[in-house]
């Protein structure tokens, strides 16, 4: 276990920089490397090295652990900003920050008084967080084996966005309680530990830069003080009332901003045909969508300000929003390529990868049909999931993290 080595004193305190200007003066560097990671599929390392320079993995943190003091708000419109330049890097960032943001809101909070060593190893550090994909949280995925002192942990983690350069992976393990039903366990590992290896299989249509490779846990020690929980496979449980809207303001920024740029695109490779009648529909028709996922966002934004009182309501408002953001974006998106035409489909355009990454916004959960069916069996008095039916990246933060530390 690590154990925290500094403590950042008054002295040390970062002073609060705004962090949305700080995503405009270093994106066009992104925009610049863009296309090549893109085609390469390659990890947006370079970027990852300049944001971490410029303190934005600790950005969140607040001023008198060593951070950067920046709000969720002002997170979630930097992250969009950079999604201006690459989507990939701003998607692979949301999903270090959903993690980090989670910690913030419990210290805010009261709620965990551990997790401030925490936050100020992150930000004396400047570690990157890695959460793994959907088949790892409500039901667990890999096996856990009981062994003295601890567990030994094997499984391979999908969809682990950043891992190439991160540094603590955020996951889980199924043990066959003998005792019990099975039991999911969570907790945090090294990415740079023994028996724990990346596999380069990221090769996808689109966000192709995010490095959102699979990871490889083969007889994985974890300590038993490293579990952070234990639960029954396949329950809901309260803390998702939580995360829900943190996770997903901060993630769907990065498929607005994809959005917002395709959009900018199509103004000025319209210029020479404005007046053309059809062209103005469609360009009329890119921005009503474009304004309906502005406007879903917000609402997600909205809910976590100083009132926010995690509830089932606020979850089936994070989720509905959720879906309109997600179809309304893309749709917007496929606007863009409409109006632009033939020449859209030039990758020296750039319009294209848009296209592409502004794809990967509906495969998050919780998923169309699976949000119409939590937000109908509220609507009709049922338990708020089937939970046969939701196998979900909901991100599960403090529980995690505060062991490995």
């Amino acid at each position: 276990m690590t154990t925290l080595t500094s403590i950042k004193s008054t002295e040390s305190v970062m002073q609060k920089q705004n962090w949305v200007e700080v995503a405009k003066e270093i994106g066009p560097k992104f925009a610049e490397r863009a296309a090549q990671h893109d085609q390469e599929g390659s990890f947006v390392q370079e970027n990852y090295d300049e944001m971490r320079q410029r303190k934005l993995f600790s950005a969140r943190i607040p001023l008198d652990l060593g951070g950067g003091g920046g709000s969720h708000q002002e997170m979630c419109q930097a992250i969009r900003e950079i999604a201006h330049h690459d989507g990939s890097t701003a998607l692979s960032f949301s999903m270090h920050s959903h993690l980090l943001a989670g910690l913030v809101w419990h210290y805010d909070k009261g709620l965990t008084p551990s997790v401030e060593p925490v936050l100020r190893k992150i930000a004396d550090e400047e570690l990157i967080l890695v959460s793994t994909g959907s088949r790892d949280w409500l039901d667990g995925s890999g096996t856990a084996e009981k062994v003295d002192g601890g567990y030994k942990v094997s499984g391979r983690k999908f969809f682990s966005s950043g891992s190439s350069g991160g540094d603590l992976i955020m996951t889980t393990a199924i043990y066959d309680d003998p005792k019990a039903s099975p039991t999911v366990l969570h907790f945090a590992t090294s990415l740079k530990g023994e028996g724990v290896t990346i596999v380069e299989d990221w090769n996808t249509m689109g966000m192709r830069g995010t490095g959102s490779n699979s990871v490889v846990l083969e007889d994985v020690f974890v300590p038993e003080a490293s579990i952070s929980l234990s639960r029954p496979s396949g329950k809901w449980m309260t803390f998702f009332d939580v995360i829900s809207p943190i996770a997903w303001s901060l993630v769907m920024s990065a498929y607005l901003g994809v959005a917002e740029a395709a959009r900018d695109i199509t103004i000025a490779q319209v210029q020479k045909k404005k007046e053309d009648h059809i062209v103005q529909e469609i360009v009329g028709e890119m921005d009503t969508e474009l304004l309906c996922a502005q406007t879903a966002l917000k609402g997600i934004v909205d809910l976590l300000g100083p009132d926010f009182i995690p509830s089932t309501d606020s979850s089936n408002l994070t989720y509905r929003y959720k879906t309109i953001t997600v179809k309304s974006a893309i749709r917007s998106v496929e606007k863009a390529m409409e109006a632009v035409g033939g020449m859209s489909f030039y990758r020296q355009v750039g319009l294209e990868r848009y296209f592409r990454d502004i794809q990967g916004a509906r495969f998050h959960p919780f998923q169309e049909r699976k949000q119409y069916s939590f937000s109908g069996r509220i609507a009709l008095g049922l338990e708020p999931i089937d939970l046969r039916l939701f196998v979900g990246q909901i991100l599960i933060v403090v529980l995690h993290i505060e062991n490995e530390f």
